[in-house]
């Protein structure tokens, strides 16, 4: 079958929903379909057509990641879109920004899938001004698809959508996988790694605040991978807590050197405030690595104290201490192992394609 699929952001960007919505994509493509992504040029100098892992891509204007730049941009792609879902079977849009290309389509003959992400949504969902928005998008959708458990209630809260299922985020384990590291700590110091976007709802300040409580206990060292418009203040935080040997900036890295990244950490840390499924935590639990994460969200659907831990979000008091009981636990290597297995069992990107297939299929057959 022919996919549209339309979201805000594609890689080169880096972060969980660029890098579901290629492994979906170049998913759909290795089992026979075609899929072309509608995305933003976010990234300076990106083509404005390409082929990427066999998904057709096509850029278009993009001002700003703010939300009149994303207003903007989902309005100048209503041609691009209205042009490419002529010869589509099913269009899809990736998250709520990039539905009205979609709702604007006579559909009558084409499905609309929407798949709805990330702390934009859960922020947004609970303001009233939005509200009304939201619900006119949702109850658009043919199929509505949500990245958490959390996310469908507060989507049904919204409108009660007679198909609506949550279906969380998955990785491809053929390419996170344990491996090298591809950081060494410091003579006899413990690694922990953060791969985190450097702005408020990752809660980044408060790992840092945990770590000069963290270090009473332990010698240990962070490396926090990711950027973003936090990273200045961010660095003055650790200056000021004396931390300037014992915590390291990456700053943004490509796809292909995370896995080394974090099979590097002994640990992986995710202090998030909000979030809907965490890719990261998913990539790292496929390289073989304990998470502690914040109890908040899609984190407490993936981690327990099997595979890692979880700590009070915002407590930086709670995070030192529940890394440091992680980090001492006699069975580290044994809660990695099984935090593979579970990735592996559960959330398989073979799972989410073929359940996204067997989605389109049933919207396609019901129009015959």
């Amino acid at each position: 079958m022919k996919i549209l699929q339309q979201c805000m952001y594609f890689p080169p960007e880096v972060g969980g929903l660029e890098s579901y919505v290629l492994d979906l994509t170049s998913g759909l493509v290795s089992e026979g379909h075609q899929v072309t992504m509608l995305t933003s040029r976010s990234v300076p100098g990106t083509a404005a057509q390409e082929s990427v892992q066999g998904v057709r891509v096509i850029r278009t204007w993009f001002p700003g990641k703010h939300p009149l730049g994303w207003m903007a941009h989902t309005a100048a792609s209503i041609p691009s879109h209205r042009r490419l879902s002529r010869d589509a079977d099913v269009l899809h849009a990736q998250t709520f920004a990039s539905a009205p290309p979609s709702m604007l389509v006579p559909r009558r003959r084409q499905p609309f899938v929407l798949t709805l992400h990330t702390s934009h949504f859960q922020r947004r969902s609970g303001r009233r001004v939005w509200r009304p928005a939201l619900r006119r998008i949702i109850a658009s959708a043919d199929w509505l698809i949500t990245a958490s458990a959390q996310l469908l209630d507060m989507a049904l809260d919204l409108y009660p959508h007679p198909r609506a299922e949550a279906l969380t985020n998955a990785v491809d384990t053929s390419v996170f996988r344990p491996t090298a590291a591809a950081l060494t700590p410091s003579p006899g110091r413990r690694l922990i790694v953060a791969p985190c976007r450097l702005f408020p709802p990752k809660g980044v300040t408060h790992l840092i605040d945990a770590m000069p409580r963290l270090r009473s206990e332990l010698d240990v060292e962070l490396a926090i991978i990711g950027d973003g418009p936090d990273r200045d203040a961010l660095e003055r935080q650790v200056r000021a807590l004396d931390l300037g040997d014992a915590v390291r900036f990456l700053g943004w890295r490509s796809r292909h050197e995370m896995p080394g990244l974090l099979s590097s950490g002994e640990v992986i840390v995710l202090p998030s405030l909000m979030e809907a499924t965490s890719i990261a935590a998913l990539e790292a639990m496929a390289c073989g690595r304990p998470v502690a994460g914040s109890s908040v969200g899609g984190l407490l659907e993936l981690i327990d104290e099997d595979v890692g831990t979880h700590f009070r979000p915002a407590d930086p008091a709670h995070l030192a201490e529940r890394v440091a009981a992680l980090l001492t636990r006699p069975d580290l290597p044994e809660i990695g192992a099984r935090a593979r297995r579970r990735v592996e069992q559960r959330w398989g990107l073979d799972r989410l394609v073929r359940r996204h297939v067997d989605i389109y299929q049933t919207l396609l057959d019901e129009r015959l």
